[in-house]
């Protein structure tokens, strides 16, 4: 299993550093088996020698430059950061990435031998005008993605259900996560307002290889919690 976290935007560089701290203290005294990583907010990265992993939330496709306000390769490399969710969908649709630059972003760092979280997922109106146009519009997020990339997660996530507190049922979850895994044999994720009261019934599904948590993983003692869940399963 794999348990995830996006901090998003929320946290300073010392509450990330004590949240880690925490995580790591637990995951020692647990003898937790399960990956577990934290994607916290870019000013936040640092040296964590901690048995959890950290990633970035974003980076640009380039090792420096003149890209204002964006993260190079030099600024992974200073911190030992080999792990990158990309696709999210509040990138995919409050900042505009398209999938061209989605890929370029993929393949620059798949090429570096980068771990990838690919998050795929549908708004509502995709969702309610039917599983053949949902399929459709998750299927082109799918293009120009080496799906068979070793390094790759695939985490999906509806949309309609971030931060909103609605999830799918777990027959639809169930159901959507058996087309994904047609498409790639890597781990994949669930999404989509995963918290405490339901993320050990969503991991137990089939083809649920673990969960990316937003907002409820803020909650180091819930996130905690959803990561002693995983190694019981």
């Amino acid at each position: 299993m794999i348990v995830a976290a996006n901090l998003k935007t929320n946290f300073t560089r010392k509450e990330t550093n004590e949240y880690l701290a925490e995580l790591d203290a637990f995951v020692k005294a647990h003898n937790i088996s399960q990956e577990v990583l934290v994607f916290p907010a870019p000013s936040c990265l640092d040296y964590n020698n901690t048995t959890v992993a950290v990633g970035t939330q974003n980076a640009y496709p380039a090792k420096e430059g003149a890209f204002t306000g964006e993260l190079g390769l030099v600024h992974l490399e200073e911190f030992g950061i080999q792990t990158i969710l990309i696709g999210h969908s509040e990138r995919r649709h409050i900042l505009g990435e398209t999938q061209e630059f989605l890929v370029e972003k993929f393949n620059f760092y798949k090429e570096l031998g980068f771990k990838i979280v690919y998050c795929v997922g549908e708004p509502l109106e995709k969702r309610e005008a039917g599983k053949e146009v949902m399929m459709e519009y998750i299927d082109a997020q799918y293009r120009g993605i080496d799906t068979t990339y070793e390094n790759l997660i695939i985490a999906y996530e509806p949309v309609w259900a971030i931060g909103t507190g609605l999830t799918p049922t777990l027959s639809d979850i169930e159901e959507v996560h058996k087309a994904l895994k047609e498409k790639s044999s890597a781990p994949l994720l669930y999404g989509g307002s995963v918290k405490v009261t339901n993320a050990k019934e969503v991991m137990a599904l089939n083809n649920v290889d673990g969960v990316l948590v937003g907002s409820a993983a803020l909650y180091s003692e819930h996130f905690c919690t959803m990561i002693n869940y995983a190694e019981e399963l």
